[in-house]
């Protein structure tokens, strides 16, 4: 089993550590408020998970998890993270991030921007279209009729191989969109945004996106 790094303690990141202590990993998880602020929820992971700094995270990790707000992308610790698998959860949200010219005007989307901002990095677009409660709720073993499907969209191969493997592993059927410019497909407001879909709905969804100026 692997160290999974998780930058971002929030609904998704709390959620994906429950998920990924349940599968046996370690887990390393941080927030922007200090180490100390996670002793309740590294009580109930338990032995498998310990809290540190986005450093500690980024360092320690084999896989590392970034869901945090998009405007605190920058934050992200880069040169730890050279060479590694990062899944990017986030999501835009104007009212929270500020207005972000190259996304308003959909000339790149919110993985890209982390793409670019750790260069020597393999960003995987993952889990940013299920809501939180679902992720440790709704998951059912491989083989299962109608699985719930998760999308991964990546630039490498091998990267999107990990990261489908960790999804299925969480109890989720993954479906492969393309490259990481596709991961406005599946942004908010989208069709495959928010519903319970199996693969071939998830697909049908995703082919079916609009982009917002189109909308």
């Amino acid at each position: 089993m692997t160290t999974i790094g998780i930058i971002g303690a929030g609904h998704i990141g709390s959620q994906l550590a429950r998920l990924a202590v349940a599968q046996g990993h370690d887990v390393v998880i941080a927030n922007s408020r200090g180490p100390e602020t996670l002793a309740d929820l590294v009580t109930e992971l338990g032995e498998h998970a310990t809290a540190g700094t986005a450093t500690d995270a980024a360092e320690r990790g084999d896989l590392v998890i970034v869901t945090i707000p998009l405007h605190a992308i920058d934050t992200i610790p880069a040169a730890p993270l050279a060479g590694k698998v990062v899944i990017d959860t986030n999501n835009y949200y104007p009212q929270r991030d500020g207005n972000i010219a190259a996304l308003d005007d959909e000339t790149t989307t919110t993985a890209e921007l982390l793409q670019a901002h750790l260069p020597e990095s393999h960003v995987v677009k993952a889990f940013n279209h299920i809501y939180s409660a679902d992720l440790t709720t709704k998951g059912k073993p491989s083989g299962t009729p109608n699985r719930r499907a998760l999308i991964v969209a990546g630039d490498d191969a091998e990267a999107k191989a990990t990261v489908a493997a960790l999804i299925d592993s969480f109890g989720f059927e993954p479906v492969d969109i393309g490259a990481l410019s596709e991961g406005w497909r599946i942004q908010r407001d989208t069709p495959g945004y928010g519903p319970d879909f199996n693969a071939e709905q998830l697909r049908d969804a995703v082919a079916n996106a609009k982009r917002y100026r189109d909308a």
